[in-house]
């Protein structure tokens, strides 16, 4: 992908759950580099936005393309944009019977075909990268919240994406964990890694985005960058939003 090339278009993309119109005229460019935080109130369609790009939602209208390739929701198309994307959710997905050496080794080696030796090198230097190496022998069960969290963003990096998505990565988790995680996130951002997140971390957003983006009833209602977006909101839906949760 050259300098100026755009990770992720959307372009009026439309989603329906049965009646209900999840989202509505999505438009949104990601540069490569960039990083968006996408927040808003519950149900304004965050999630199934992250979820559509990588196409674990199918759209019904509209287009995205990622790192230049349009999801038709085919196989080829859907598996060449996943080989690209690393996600992570709010639950940790990883293998409990598994250690997490195994958790990370498993798709370098069964989806990108490294031998079990490179695949474990590679698994060290991303456990080292969110700080646990000492935690590789480990079952997931024997570790925190925040740890787990940490393996599953581990997990995504050792297949060595270009996007990554995540999907209010600390809701699931303890208050007094929420940092260890948001700081391998912002680490991740001053890398350049091209993020988009859907958080209520506004402390995070400040820190790590390029971009705000805020969306309310499955629509974008504004964005800009995040000095304009918490000091001079230019909706006051977004005003009010912020008031509600920078109060907390």
């Amino acid at each position: 992908m050259s300098e100026n090339e755009n990770a992720i278009v959307l372009n009026g993309v439309h989603k329906w759950f049965g009646d209900f119109h999840v989202l509505r005229d999505i438009n949104l460019t990601v540069s490569q580099g960039e990083r968006v935080v996408i927040c808003g109130p519950s149900g304004s369609g965050k999630s199934t936005v992250v979820r559509c790009i990588n196409s674990l939602e199918k759209h019904q209208k509209g287009e995205i393309i990622v790192d230049g390739t349009k999801l038709t929701h085919t196989r080829k198309s859907v598996a060449q944009i996943r080989s690209e994307v690393g996600m992570v959710f709010q639950q940790f997905n990883l293998f409990p019977h598994l250690t997490v050496l195994e958790n990370l080794t498993l798709g370098p080696i069964k989806a990108r075909g490294l031998s079990p030796a490179d695949a474990n090198e590679r698994a060290m230097r991303y456990l080292e990268r969110v700080h646990i190496p000492e935690q590789a022998q480990k079952k997931p069960g024997q570790l925190s919240g925040g740890q787990q969290q940490r393996v599953a963003i581990a997990r995504s990096l050792c297949m060595e994406p270009k996007i990554m998505l995540f999907d209010e990565p600390t809701s699931a988790l303890d208050p007094e964990m929420i940092s260890e995680v948001l700081d391998v996130m912002v680490e991740l951002a001053e890398e350049g890694m091209t993020m988009i997140v859907v958080t209520h971390e506004m402390g995070f957003a400040r820190k790590a985005a390029n971009t705000m983006v805020f969306m309310d009833n499955g629509e974008i209602v504004e964005t800009g960058t995040p000095d304009v977006f918490f000091d001079a909101p230019k909706t006051d839906r977004c005003r009010r939003f912020l008031q509600q949760i920078l109060q907390h």
